[in-house]
């Protein structure tokens, strides 16, 4: 368990922080000149191997998680990392999304946790879908799939509560726990399509948000043109990028420079692509170099044995 939750969060925080200094370049930019190195400096001005808000945010989960399922202590957790108390890679925030700031703040007035994340449809950023990836190495031995939705939904709400972010995470997390269950990734891919059909079959979830999704649930999203596939903040973009990379990908490496090249929201793309890709190729096919430069990697490396520990017992 704990060579996964390593190559698991690894490959999110090397994803990002790749990602992190092209972060808003076009698509046709990073063609002109592509990353395929890690670097540092660019749009934020920090030292390379920096990772990002996305990091940061999934190692508040996880380290919350140490302790156990707590919505209240995960909330607290982003409301430290917002007053850089915990889990900023140099001691300050240098990004933010609007709504996780906006539920934040709420945090801070005592809210309950899943009351504070937007409900609206212009709240479907990618912020829950960026730091959802510890919540998978919890549920790992979790049969009911309804439990699992359920404490998604619950994370996730705490900054985006609204059906699409909260249904975006629940198919990543379901893929997550079938590539955990050591299936081929295209295998995972199906087996994930099914179990999420075979949950909604009862539901009378909005038919409208469901269809939203069916590029990835009833269609291949790997068989998609590059033109089709977006790069954008946008939850459902972010969750369509990720899976297309992963699946036209051979390596951790190649899947994290394709997300990254896409453009756009390249540290989330990288991030949400790398924890795929990191806990299916294994921490041992992450480039050391790329390991080596990430900011607190002796830190991330201790909360990886602290979480593989708790979730032991």
């Amino acid at each position: 368990m704990e060579t996964k939750i390593k190559s698991g969060l690894f490959g999110l925080a090397v994803g990002d922080a790749l990602g992190v200094p092209v972060e808003f370049y076009s698509r046709f930019e990073l063609k002109e000149n592509p990353v395929s190195e890690m670097i540092g400096f660019g749009t934020h001005h920090q030292p390379l191997g920096t990772w990002s808000d996305d990091s940061s945010l999934a190692f508040c989960l996880a380290e919350s998680l140490c302790k156990g399922f707590d919505l209240f202590d995960i909330a607290r957790n982003f409301v430290k990392w917002y007053s850089a108390e915990l889990w900023t890679p140099h001691g300050q925030v240098f990004d933010i999304g609007i709504a996780t700031r906006h539920a934040i703040h709420n945090i801070g007035k005592g809210y309950d946790p899943e009351l504070c994340g937007g409900f609206y449809e212009e709240d479907n950023g990618n912020g829950s879908l960026m730091r959802i990836l510890p919540l998978a190495f919890y549920l790992q031995n979790e049969k009911d799939i309804e439990v699992i939705y359920k404490k998604v939904k619950a994370v996730s709400s705490i900054t985006h509560a609204h059906f699409r972010s909260v249904f975006a995470c629940f198919v990543y997390v379901v893929y997550c726990l079938e590539i955990l269950n050591g299936n081929d990734k295209v295998e995972a891919y199906k087996k994930m399509q099914n179990i999420v059909s075979d949950f909604l079959s009862d539901k009378k979830f909005n038919p409208v948000e469901i269809q939203l999704f069916d590029r990835v649930l009833l269609h291949d999203i790997s068989t998609y043109p590059e033109i089709n596939i977006h790069s954008s903040g946008y939850v459902l973009d972010s969750l369509q990028a990720s899976f297309w990379c992963f699946l036209n990908s051979n390596s951790y490496e190649e899947t994290v420079l394709k997300a990254v090249n896409l453009g756009e929201d390249t540290d989330t793309t990288g991030a949400i692509a790398g924890g795929l890709a990191g806990i299916y190729y294994g921490i041992e096919n992450i480039p050391e170099k790329w390991i080596s430069v990430l900011a607190r990697k002796n830190d991330i490396d201790d909360l990886c044995e602290r979480l593989s520990l708790e979730l032991k017992n």
